[in-house]
Order: C-alpha cells, then sequence, then structure tokens
C-alpha cells in the first residue's frame, strides 16, 4: 500500500528511519518536559520537535545510508532499499530546511542544531567519515543523542539553561555511550567487511557490553548526584524507586547478554539491541517521574 502511494519517494521516507522516531522523540521531550512542566507545547515548539526530529534526526540517519549503502538489517529498519542516487543531497536539504525553519527559536538552539550538523556530516561523509574511527564515533553519538538532543529539548521552551538541570541532563550523555556500542553488535561483520573499525569492531563483543554497563553506572551515579542536590529525602521514595527501577531494567538486558554473548547470532544481538531501548525509554519516564510529577 505504501509502495503504491508513495511510488518513488518511498525509499527515501525509508531511510529517515520513522520507527526510530518515537525514541529520539521521547528523548528530546524529557528535556521539554523538564523545563516546562506537563503542558500542550505551542505551535513554534511543535515545529521545532518535527524539524529536530524530522529534518535534523531523520536526515542525519539518510546521510549515514546514503554512504552506508547497506544491504542486510539496520537499526529501526529490515531489509533496507537501495539508497537512491539523490539521497545524500535529500538528507542535506532536510536537515538545513529543519534549521531554517526554527531560526525564530534562538541563538541556543541555533547552536545545538547547527553542531549536530557539523557533526552528522563529518560522521558519515567521506574523506572524514567518523564512524570508521573506533572511540570517536562514540563520542559524536554520546554528545548529539545523548547530551545535546535532550538539551536542545530544554532550550525549546525559551527556559534559561540551569546548572542542576545541566548535571541531571548530562547523565544522559554516558547513558547513550552505554547504548551507542550495543547497536553495533549485530553489525560486526557488515562494519568489518567496510574496513570500518568502530568502537564495537574494535572491543568485540565482551568488553563491549563491559563498557556498557560501566556507562550505565557512571549515568545513574550522576541522575543520582543530580537528585541529592535537588534535596530529595534521604529515605527512599517515588523519585529514587522510579530511578532504582529504570537500572534494574538496564541490568536485566545487560547482565545475560554480557555472560552469554559471546555466542550469540548476529539477530540475537539485534534483539538484545531493542531490549535495551525499552530500558531507555523507562529511563526518561523514570526522569520525568522523579524531577517533575
Amino acid at each position: 500500500m505504501a509502495g503504491r502511494l508513495l511510488g518513488p519517494l518511498l525509499p527515501y521516507i525509508l531511510h529517515l528511519r520513522p520507527a526510530e522516531w518515537p525514541i529520539l522523540t521521547g528523548h528530546l521531550l524529557t528535556g521539554w518536559l523538564l523545563a516546562s512542566g506537563f503542558r500542550w507545547p505551542t505551535t513554534p515548539e511543535l515545529v521545532a520537535i518535527a524539524a529536530w526530529v524530522i529534518g535534523l534526526n531523520g536526515g542525519t540517519l539518510a546521510l549515514n545510508s546514503a554512504f552506508d549503502r547497506d544491504e542486510e538489517d539496520i537499526a529501526y529498519l529490515k531489509q533496507p532499499p537501495m539508497p537512491p542516487p539523490a539521497l545524500a543531497g535529500f538528507a542535506m536539504v532536510l536537515m538545513l530546511a529543519g534549521l531554517v525553519l526554527t531560526w525564530s527559536m534562538g541563538n541556543p538552539w541555533r547552536i545545538l542544531y547547527g553542531v549536530c550538523v557539523l557533526m552528522s556530516v563529518a560522521y558519515s561523509v567521506p574523506p572524514m567519515r567518523l564512524k570508521r574511527v573506533g572511540g570517536v564515533d562514540w563520542l559524536i553519538n554520546v554528545v548529539g543523542f545523548g547530551l545535546i538532543t535532550a538539551w536542545a529539548g530544554w532550550t525549546i521552551s525559551g527556559r534559561p539553561m540551569e546548572s542542576s538541570a545541566f548535571l541531571l541532563l548530562l547523565g544522559f550523555a554516558p547513558l547513550f555511550g552505554a547504548l551507542y556500542p550495543l547497536t553495533q553488535l549485530y553489525q560486526l561483520d557488515a562494519d568489518r567487511s567496510r574496513g570500518d573499525s568502530t568502537l564495537a569492531v574494535r572491543m568485540g563483543v565482551q568488553r563491549a557490553l563491559a563498557f556498557s554497563i560501566l556507562q550505565v553506572g557512571v549515568a545513574f551515579a550522576i541522575f543520582a548526584a543530580a537528585g541529592w542536590l535537588s534535596h530529595w529525602p534521604t529515605v527512599p521514595g517515588l523519585r529514587w524507586s522510579a530511578l532504582a527501577i529504570a537500572l534494574l531494567a538496564w541490568m536485566a538486558v545487560l547482565a545475560p547478554w554480557h555472560r552469554d554473548g559471546s555466542g550469540w547470532a548476529s539477530r540475537d544481538h539485534q534483539r538484545a539491541m531493542y531490549h535495551a531501548l525499552v530500558a531507555w525509554a523507562l529511563t526518561d519516564v523514570a526522569i520525568l517521574l522523579a524531577w517533575v510529577a
């Protein structure tokens, strides 16, 4: 049905990976809700949310697909169609259009958006193509998805950034540092065949999973420090319980994965990655329950 309706546009839409949009939207809205409280966004805020999710993030993923030219399943897209010849140009236009449409959001927004566009190009486009450099690929995603996306969500509200809020948002950087290698484990063979020395390729399965567990610990230590600085009661209550449940969700995914993952097939790693995305979503909910509810 979609193929008949969209015709030659369908591959362009699929490479924006709409299945990933709910995850990115949830993370962006976490920053926005922390700043705004529970309310309905205004029209300019809705435009900014759409620009970040579809224009910037969708364009970033499409740009990556244009140069990866994957034939096997990739994150959020099974059986990807062959990238059309104009996909890279389409992705760049989409990213820049999002910036133009939201120019009135102010300097902090423009800077964060512009930095992410530059990182997207450096990550995917030759000759730089930093996704081939294990460690640098991780750092770009930690900064872009982990920290800046939540920060941009806060910025959409127009509320100035506060030091205590920045510490809380900073915790999402190591949390995505934990998630990023998990998105690569089922693509190890494809990355090796292209000569892409990603973080997971350089570390291998067991060390990558141990690294992810460490990063989750760092992230929740930062969240706990932010709670302590927010003068939470020392007696466990809803706030501490919400964080504890989110941490347990991560451990429920990562502990058996680390124990057994060295013998898993690619499809097993892919299934576990989607379980980790559920833990990520639960963490966003826990943060909102603890700081906004």
